[in-house]
């Protein structure tokens, strides 16, 4: 497996990076937050958990933390997951948003999250141009 996936593009316009393959995530268990019709949710976000994030979420009815095998082995603070965009923009706005990969976050994600809201949080922000006055 590569490390982009040819075609899909992530929220800065270009390919669409992987996110995780240890534990291996993305709704199609390729390691790629990509999307398609099946992914109801819309597991696009490349969220790097926190402990704060694995408690909201479970308290919200989606426990991530507790491992389910043979196909799920629990998230820990640190690790990488494709995330629903809604709950990433649910957890934002109750302050407990984990950070994000930008380059491996899919450009769908910007459908119900601002670029401005990803890049705040975002692991990878892009360089930018220094203020002149």
């Amino acid at each position: 497996m590569g490390t982009t996936n040819t075609g899909a593009k992530n929220v800065l316009g270009g390919q669409l990076e992987c996110c995780c393959t240890s534990p291996m995530t993305g709704f199609h268990r390729d390691g790629f937050c990509n999307t398609g019709p099946m992914d109801i949710g819309r597991h696009v976000v490349c969220a790097q958990v926190t402990a704060e994030f694995l408690a909201y979420t479970r308290a919200q009815g989606n426990d991530l933390s507790t491992p389910h095998p043979p196909h799920f082995p629990g998230l820990r603070p640190g690790d990488r997951w494709c995330l629903c965009a809604d709950r990433w923009a649910e957890a934002l706005r109750a302050g407990v948003a984990p950070p994000i990969v930008l380059k491996a976050t899919h450009e769908n994600a910007l459908r119900t999250i601002k670029l401005e809201d990803l890049m705040r949080y975002a692991i990878d922000a892009p360089e930018r141009e220094p203020a002149t006055n």
